[in-house]
Parts: structure tokens; sequence; C-alpha cells
């Protein structure tokens, strides 16, 4: 399937089955699209434009509000992007039809209220530049390199300082300002597959289409905010630096006591994030009682997590010793960790 790239973002986690598809999802927030189900037609493409627009709206949310949480901090205008070469070559007539791709890179959705949006960008305008600097071109149907170089292109801008794209649409071009919006630097990532699976990166967090299928939005933000965690954490190179086993031993002893530390602290941030961003945080305990209980699997939830019993316990607590007047964006202690070696 193909999904486009929030600028937002998008990026892979901490546990970390990925499979990259031709077409991916990502929002500008940035925003970036993911793949599509072939053969594609003009329903399958707007569905997914559907559910990308979801999921942007949610890792915008998460990512602007939170950006004094995080160390690294880029432009979040608040579109998906995609890139016409994430689409297989048999697949871009259609997609061109749906979204225009008068380049390379069109913004297959605004994110409402955002800076794209108040900016007059409208989905299927398509980018030419960027600051100046011209957008990337396609490289072959059915990767994600030149979404991916869109992305990189957008990071290295000031986060602080307006963007200044040249968009076209139709043969014709205009000229918009986008007021600054800073956010974390991560590319959120819609993965179309029936696995409940959801993994970050560091770079990238990227959720199963089975979730946005089976959650309403303040659940779904739940699963968002714990991958986000990871990456805010510094999960993924911290695990690396200390040799813990993602394969086959990964459960055992050692790895599976690491594990589950960053599973525990990436629970103890999300309620935060969630908070941050003007979500109830009980959201999460709810969550783990819920609908979290039914896909965790009872006995044969792995031992690189902890029980959604105790997920939701672990997630009261921490909320039991929020401050009474901890102000928004709240720092939590949680967030000392991040340099810290895990062994």
């Amino acid at each position: 399937m193909a999904s486009g790239t929030f600028l937002a973002r998008t990026g892979r986690g901490a546990q970390f089955r990925f499979r990259r598809r031709p077409w991916l999802l990502a929002a500008l927030l940035v925003i970036g699209a993911a793949p599509a189900p072939a053969p594609a037609d003009v329903a399958t493409l707007e569905a997914l434009r559907v559910a990308d627009l979801r999921l942007g709206a949610i890792g915008y949310r998460l990512a602007t509000a939170n950006a004094p949480l995080c160390s690294e901090i880029v432009p979040v205008p608040g579109m998906v992007v995609h890139a016409i070469d994430q689409y297989a070559e048999s697949e871009q007539a259609t997609a061109r039809t749906v979204f225009g791709f008068a380049t390379a890179i069109a913004v297959e959705g605004v994110i409402p209220g955002s800076p794209a949006d108040r900016a007059g960008i409208r989905a299927d305008d398509s980018i030419v530049s960027v600051n100046g600097k011209a957008v990337p071109v396609a490289s072959g149907g059915g990767h994600v390199g030149t979404r991916d170089a869109m992305v990189a292109l957008i990071d290295a801008q000031p986060a602080d300082r307006p963007l200044a794209l040249v968009l076209r649409r139709a043969s014709a071009e205009r000229a918009v300002r986008v007021a600054p919006s800073p956010g974390c630097r991560t590319l959120f990532e819609l993965r179309v597959g029936t696995a409940m699976d959801a993994v970050a990166d560091g770079r990238l967090v990227q959720i199963s289409s089975a979730f946005l299928d089976r959650l309403a939005d303040p659940a779904l933000a739940v699963v968002v905010a714990h991958e986000l965690s990871h990456n805010i954490l510094n999960h993924h190179a911290r695990l690396e630096a200390a040799g813990v086993s993602r394969g086959l031993l990964r459960e055992l002893g050692r790895n599976g006591r690491i594990h589950r530390r960053t599973e525990d602290e990436a629970d103890r941030l999300g309620v935060h994030l969630l908070r941050n961003a003007g979500w109830d945080p009980q959201e999460a305990v709810r969550f783990w009682q819920g609908p979290g209980a039914r896909i965790d699997g009872g006995i044969f939830h792995s031992r690189t997590h902890s029980s959604a019993g105790k997920r939701a316990e672990l997630i009261a607590a921490e909320l039991a010793a929020l401050p009474k007047d901890a102000p928004i964006p709240y720092r939590p202690p949680v967030l000392v960790t991040r340099d810290q070696p895990l062994d």
C-alpha cells in the first residue's frame, strides 16, 4: 500500500519487525506515504489517503506538542507528502490521476489547522522547491528513496524559520510561505497489513493499518505515543550499544530484561506525551485494561514486554506521581534515562 510521509515524518522503532513496501506514508509534519496493495485503483488510493491523514493528524499533534522534550527538532509543517516512485511502475498512471504528481513529490493531504493548511497548501499540490532547493528527482518504481530524500531536505531546514515552498498545480506555479512549526524528528508511516505491528527505530514510527481498523483515535494515539517515546528515549541506539539481541534470543535472560526495561520506559513517557498533546492520559490505562489486553495474548505475550495488566499498573503509578501543578508541556523524570547506557 502506498501512504504518505508526515512532515511530521516516518522511522522505525525498537522492536522491529519492519518491512518497507513500494508506497509509504509520511507527513510534513513530514508524513510520508506507505506502500499500497497491488493492483491499485482510485478507490484504494483514496482510502489510503484517508488513513494517512488520520495517522498524520495524530503524529503531527504529538510531534509538535512535545518538541520541548526532543533532542532533535525539525520543521513539522503539517502536510502528508509522497513520491511518485513509491508506487510500482504499473500503478504510477493511476497515482498521477489521483494525486497529480506534476513533480516527483506531491502533497497527499494537509492536517487541518496546521501551518501548511493556513498557508493555503492543498491536497494534490506538487512541490517544486523548498527554500530555493529543488525537490528530489524520481529514481525508480516501488522504492522510498525519493520520499526519504524529500524528508531529509525538509529536516535540513531551520525549524525556527518559515519554509518558502514553490507549488505546481495544473501547470501553474505559486509560492507559499509556511510559518515555523518545530517538532520532534520522527517520520510517521502507515504500513498496510493485518498484523498488529508497531515499531520505532530512532527515525521512523511505523504503525500497521490493522490498528486503524480496530481502534478509535484516542486509543490509536496511545500506540503512536508509545512508539514515539522509543525514539525520544534513544532506545534503538542504546539497545545496539548494549549488544542486545533482537533475534531468536531477544526474549531470553539479559536480552529480555533490557527489552522490558525499554518498553516500560516508553509506557511511562508515552502517557506524558499524550497529556502534553491534549489527550486524557488515563486513556493509556484504559487501553491496556481493554483493547491492549486483547492484543497482548495472555500467557503467550512476548517476554520482551510486561503483561497488559502490569503495563496498566505501571502507567497508573506514573500518573499518580504526576505533580498536581505539572505544567504543559511537562518534562517527566524518565527523560533523564535517554543518555544512560542499558545494562
